[in-house]
């Protein structure tokens, strides 16, 4: 239990809005890693079919809005911000920006539902280096505890995933329900909870849908050939599961919690194309957005850090803690190519 907090900061990941940023996003993103500037070239081409915009930033200021609302509504209204690692509003900016407006005392939310090097020690390396560059006098800034296993997340994927169950009509029965989420390196799945969390929430939504069998696939692998990534892939799984005789998919991105740039062209663009010629009928349930539950359970987290309310989850897991221990999902044993971030552009 604290006193209040000044703000909150909603920290994410960021994406370009135009066509002109797209570039040096992904330098941004890939700086460090040696990424040949072909392969930018590339990937930059599937954000130039959008328009040279990402979804994320959209949904994003949609969620500071509906976070703010939701607040005020509760009685514990203050200033709700979005900072991002890798696009305006850049978080050392947001950061100056909360200072100057007279704030010192911020909690951030982190748009990364599970715990791995990419999805949550980042984020903490950068808002260590962001606050630091503030000078004096700085910020205090806590992150609110990871949430893959809240009851009210859980409700919100449920409620995302029953409404594109509807949408399959009575292939509904038959369909087989398939989680997605971003790969990431064997060797730092090995040392982080990512994948048994991932597995922890897929059990929970299935036991809610009323379905035994389930599977959990990746998407969105980038890297070396030679480094082993999470498997099976996403279009690997839907190419075996048709000739399996399966006819209708249920897809649930659950490792996402909003309809960015990989979900709209690895899901909705090279799945759903790939399902089409195979001759395999897939819905792709939304991810939580906006959704009012997952507002909800933010408000929630914020009141169980200020007033020490119940620290609530489902599954064999329990709560997240609220701080890392020092040596968590740790990185720096591996080479930059083995770093994903959590949201890594698609390709």
């Amino acid at each position: 239990m604290t006193a209040p907090y000044d703000a909150i900061l909603v920290f994410s990941f960021g994406g370009p809005e135009h066509p002109d940023e797209v570039m040096p996003f992904l330098e941004s993103v890939t700086r460090g890693r040696g990424v040949p500037r072909d392969r930018l070239l590339a990937v930059a081409t599937h954000y130039q079919q959008f328009g040279g915009r990402s979804p994320i930033n959209e949904q994003n200021r949609a969620l500071v809005a509906a976070l703010r609302e939701a607040l005020v509504q509760r009685g514990m209204q203050r200033p709700v911000y979005l900072g991002n690692r890798h696009a305006k509003p850049h978080l050392a900016d947001t950061l100056a920006a909360i200072r100057a407006d007279g704030h010192r005392r911020v909690l951030a939310f982190v748009t990364s539902s599970f715990g791995s090097y990419s999805g949550c020690r980042a984020y903490r390396e950068d808002l260590d280096r962001a606050r630091t560059g503030l000078g004096e006098p700085g910020l205090e800034v806590d992150i609110l505890r990871k949430h893959h296993n809240h009851p009210l997340f859980i409700d919100a994927v449920v409620d995302r995933a029953q409404a594109a169950k509807a949408r399959l009509g009575d292939a509904a029965a038959t369909a087989r329900l398939v989680f997605t989420a971003h790969s990431i390196p064997v060797a730092m799945a090995r040392t982080s909870p990512y994948e048994s969390q991932l597995r922890d929430a897929a059990g929970l939504v299935a036991e809610r849908l009323g379905t035994e069998a389930w599977d959990l696939v990746w998407q969105s692998r980038s890297g070396p050939p030679q480094v082993p990534w999470l498997e099976p892939d996403v279009l690997d799984h839907l190419r075996a599961t048709r000739a399996a005789g399966t006819e209708s998919v249920l897809l649930v991105p659950l490792g996402f919690v909003s309809d960015h740039m990989e979900v709209v062209y690895d899901l909705d663009t090279e799945a759903r194309n790939l399902a089409r010629s195979l001759g395999l009928r897939l819905e792709r349930a939304q991810t939580v957005g906006t959704h009012p539950h997952f507002v909800d359970m933010i408000v929630e987290l914020i009141r169980e850090r200020e007033a020490g309310a119940e620290r609530r989850s489902l599954g064999v897991l329990g709560p997240a803690p609220d701080h890392c221990a020092p040596g968590c999902c740790p990185a720096a044993t591996r080479p930059p190519s083995e770093r994903p971030p959590s949201d890594r552009p698609p390709g």
